[in-house]
This record gives structure tokens, C-alpha cells and sequence, in this order.
């Protein structure tokens, strides 16, 4: 059995806003060049405040890019980001069934993908991570795969289909890749999460469904660190989890979160807003994870986790 791993909370970067200087029910981030992140907000349908925000790793808000809508740099539901090395960036929309490329700045600079299950064709794209080649692998949530494209859209390969045995999925959501290459993929219905090589010949499988250590509901990301520990987004139960190369349980977070610098900025100057926390009751529910979407790490090794329904990233690091 693997020892745990632990962990310090780093810092928060998040305050709810519709546009501007915060986040409207982010699902995605990616990283970008220079310490820039470029995070996905679904929005909600009434306010119809899709957009991408830029901001840095230090909490310094730099712009927004895309609105609401079907057209050219427009998405009605957007699911997630990566970023290629020339710094470009590339967004998933289920609702549109298609991947948007953008400029580091967030100027549209083209796009494919058309709803279908053969090959190249999507049926609510999901997740993607870019490989060492450039490579772009995106979870094809609805039609139960992973396919592989080029940076330009070509298509290069897929594998998958909807089932519960080795190298099936039910309606998968996240993916990451190891330091050697392979492909952890976070099978959301199924509770688990299954590891493939860059051609998708299956690995191994990890987690059942459950709410106990090492257990699984609804897992939405994994990433993996280069001792081969896997960190689980598991949405269902609100926290991390976070899994050793054997797959044996090792550590969760829960949440430590505090304020942002935004929201340290903002507050004091609404006094009403102030008023209502600090007659608020169970106020310490406030740091816990809520809906966690995505985790990715960094160069540094800090562990970034969207804690979507809360309108914030928080930020770890491991210690040992």
C-alpha cells in the first residue's frame, strides 16, 4: 500500500461575476503562456454569460473573449480548454458540437467539428489535452469515446464505445495524460477511471462506484503527477481524490478555500453584502469544494481544482 500524500492549501482565485473580474459557473481551465489562465464559464441559460476569462496565476484579471450565441467565437455550452505550444487556444462546446481555435489574446481563428458518430465527428465534445507532438485528444462524451485530431482538426484515430467492460465508457467527461504518454480517462457514469496508451489500447481501470476512499460519484477530471499519483475531480461527492500509480487511495480534499484577492477588493465596498456574512450562519461551509469540475497542475507541481458551483479555483501544493 502506497503512503498518503499531503497537502497545503495555496490560495483562491474566483469571485461570482457575469462578466469582467470573475467567474460564472467555470467547468475548465487551461494554461496558458506567461502564467496566463484561460478559464470556461458555462454560464446559465437565462443570463446567457458564456464567455472564457483571462486572467494570470497570481489572480490579475487581463480580459474576457466570447459571447453567447452559435456563430464564430460564440458557444451556448461551452465544456472545457487547451492551449497548444504556439499559446493558442482551443475551446469544446457541446451544444455546438465543435472545437473553436483562438489567438492568445482571444481572437477567432477557426473551428471544426459537425454532430455525427463517424470518424471526426462529435456528439458533445468534452475535455482535451494537447500532447508532446501537438497531438489534441478530446472526449467525445456522447458517442462513448476518445478521438484524436491534429491542432488543424484532422482526425488521427479514436477508441470506445458505450459499455461497463475494459476500454468502454458511459458518457466519459475528463482526460489527462502521464509523463510517458498515456491516457487516463475520467468514465463518468461508470464511476471510474481508466488508463490507455496513446493508441488507446486499454491499461488498467481504477475506483467503484461509492462515497468511501478510493470510491467514486460521477468523476469529471483526473490529471497525473510525474510519480504517476492520480488526481480525481470527483463531482459527485465534492472533493479530490487523489489515487497512487497502483491505484491505491492516498489522500481527498475537501476544501480550504478563503477569500480571493478579488473578492478581498470587492467586498468592503458593498456593505449590505458584508452585513449578510457576518450574520450568516455556518459560514465555514464557504471553503469546501462544491461541484468540482476540473483539476490540472502546473510546471510547479501546484494543484489547481475548479470548484465550479462556487465560482472559484482553489490552488494546493503537495508537501510530501
Amino acid at each position: 500500500m502506497s503512503a498518503k500524500i499531503g497537502f497545503r492549501y495555496h490560495q483562491t482565485i474566483g469571485l461570482l461575476a457575469q462578466s469582467g473580474r470573475g467567474f460564472s459557473l467555470p467547468v475548465d481551465f487551461a494554461f496558458g503562456q506567461g502564467g496566463v489562465l484561460y478559464v470556461v464559464n458555462r454560464g446559465t441559460p437565462v443570463a446567457r454569460n458564456t464567455h472564457v476569462t483571462i486572467c494570470t496565476v497570481d489572480g490579475d484579471y487581463r480580459a474576457d473573449f466570447g459571447t453567447y450565441g452559435t456563430g464564430d467565437g460564440q458557444f451556448i455550452w461551452p465544456t472545457a480548454a487547451a492551449v497548444d505550444r504556439d499559446g493558442c487556444v482551443y475551446v469544446s462546446s457541446e451544444t455546438e458540437h465543435r472545437i473553436q481555435k483562438f489567438s492568445p489574446t482571444g481572437q477567432f481563428l477557426g473551428k471544426w467539428g459537425t454532430l455525427g458518430d463517424g470518424d471526426g465527428e462529435l456528439n458533445g465534445p468534452s475535455a482535451m489535452v494537447f500532447d508532446q507532438e501537438d497531438h489534441l485528444y478530446v472526449v467525445d462524451h456522447h458517442n462513448n469515446r476518445v478521438q484524436k485530431f491534429s491542432k488543424e482538426g484532422k482526425f488521427v484515430l479514436k477508441w470506445g464505445e458505450k459499455g461497463e467492460g475494459d476500454g468502454q465508457f458511459n458518457l466519459p467527461w475528463g482526460i489527462g495524460l502521464d509523463a510517458a504518454g498515456d491516457v487516463y480517462v475520467a468514465d463518468w457514469r461508470n464511476d471510474r477511471v481508466q488508463k490507455f496508451d496513446a493508441a488507446g489500447k486499454f491499461l488498467a481501470a481504477y475506483g467503484t462506484p461509492g462515497h468511501e476512499d478510493g470510491e467514486f460519484h460521477r468523476p469529471s477530471s483526473v490529471a497525473v503527477d510525474h510519480d504517476g499519483n492520480m488526481y480525481v475531480a470527483d463531482w459527485g461527492n465534492n472533493r479530490l481524490q487523489v489515487l497512487g500509480s497502483d491505484g491505491s487511495f492516498r489522500a481527498t480534499l475537501l476544501g480550504d478555500a478563503g477569500l480571493s484577492k478579488w473578492a478581498a477588493e470587492y467586498l468592503p465596498s458593498n456593505p449590505d453584502y458584508m452585513h449578510q456574512r457576518e450574520i450568516a450562519k455556518n459560514r465555514e461551509v464557504e471553503r469546501f469544494l462544491w461541484g468540482p469540475t476540473s483539476v490540472k497542475l502546473d510546471a510547479e507541481g501546484l494543484i489547481y481544482i475548479v470548484d465550479s458551483c462556487r465560482y472559484r479555483l482553489q490552488i494546493y501544493r503537495r508537501v510530501y
